[in-house]
């Protein structure tokens, strides 16, 4: 579809539909694309119309150059796609720095979600992130990221997506993350959500923005025990900003727990949902 969004200006965005029922938007997280939630298709569209998008600069949706990549910004997207979708007030699931964006669409616009669920989202200001817009700082930094990434995609792709259980990785997820990032522009979006999305002056302003909530709908926090992608003591940190969420654990399971703990993930999302039996 067609979208004119106020950061990132005139752009395609893909989006997946499929299921029935009330909408249910699902958002997924950094370097993967709407294929992370593959698995989820079928057993949460027996009961909604499920609404998957690409986020910009990620799988079949644009990458526009000159925009920030912000978590902000990204969050003001998804409430531009919510309303362009006619979606506005439907329940909302982010993983990871999806989880941060849907959180950021909430703070601006807390009528935008009737629930949202967030699993194991990233979204403080840690001394790794600091370290990290250290590093992409330095010159020469966007073309160093984007010569790693295309000269392998599929082996970029493999190695930076982490399991519970390593051997769920397939030649066909590698393709769809890597795609992606090799095509023109795609590694200079990657660098953009590194430098702008993932970045603790960001995620500083968005903790803030949620402190200063009065009123949200139901929020539920989802983390696994162990990840070597966002720390799981950062689910506990979640709970203080918005002490009125609930946090459920999962035992086995991992930053992407729709994928590796599919029974465990629906377990804890379906009644939150409103789903019974």
């Amino acid at each position: 579809m067609e979208l004119d969004s106020r950061p990132f200006g005139r752009m395609s965005a893909h989006v997946t539909v499929t299921g029935q029922g009330p909408p249910l938007l699902l958002v997924h997280g950094l370097m993967t694309t709407s294929y992370s939630w593959r698995y989820m298709l079928e057993p949460l569209g027996r009961h909604f119309t499920l609404y998957v998008p690409d986020l910009p600069g990620a799988g079949r949706s644009d990458g526009p150059l000159g925009a920030r990549y912000s978590v902000q910004n990204l969050g003001t997207w998804l409430g531009e796609l919510q309303q362009a979708l006619g979606i506005v007030g439907c329940a909302v699931v982010g993983n990871s720095l999806g989880g941060a964006i849907c959180a950021a669409a909430l703070a601006q616009r807390p009528a935008s979600m009737e629930r949202l669920l967030i699993l194991h989202a990233p979204g403080f200001a840690e001394a790794r992130l600091w370290l990290l817009q250290a590093a992409l700082a330095l010159p020469g930094s966007q073309s160093l990221l984007g010569w790693l990434i295309r000269r392998a995609p599929l082996r970029w792709a493999h190695r930076n997506v982490h399991y519970w259980d390593e051997s769920l990785k397939s030649l066909e997820e590698a393709e769809e993350y890597g795609r992606p990032l090799a095509a023109p522009g795609g590694a200079e979006a990657f660098w953009h959500h590194l430098k702008e999305a993932v970045n603790p002056r960001s995620f500083q302003r968005l903790q803030a923005d949620l402190r200063a909530l009065t009123d949200h709908p139901p929020i539920r926090l989802l983390y696994a025990r162990r990840d070597p992608m966002v720390p799981p003591r950062l689910g506990p940190r979640w709970k203080q900003s918005l002490p009125a969420a609930d946090l459920l654990w999962i035992e086995e399971g991992s930053h992407f727990a729709h994928v590796d703990a599919p029974d465990a993930f629906l377990a804890a999302t379906l009644p939150f949902l409103g789903v019974r039996g």
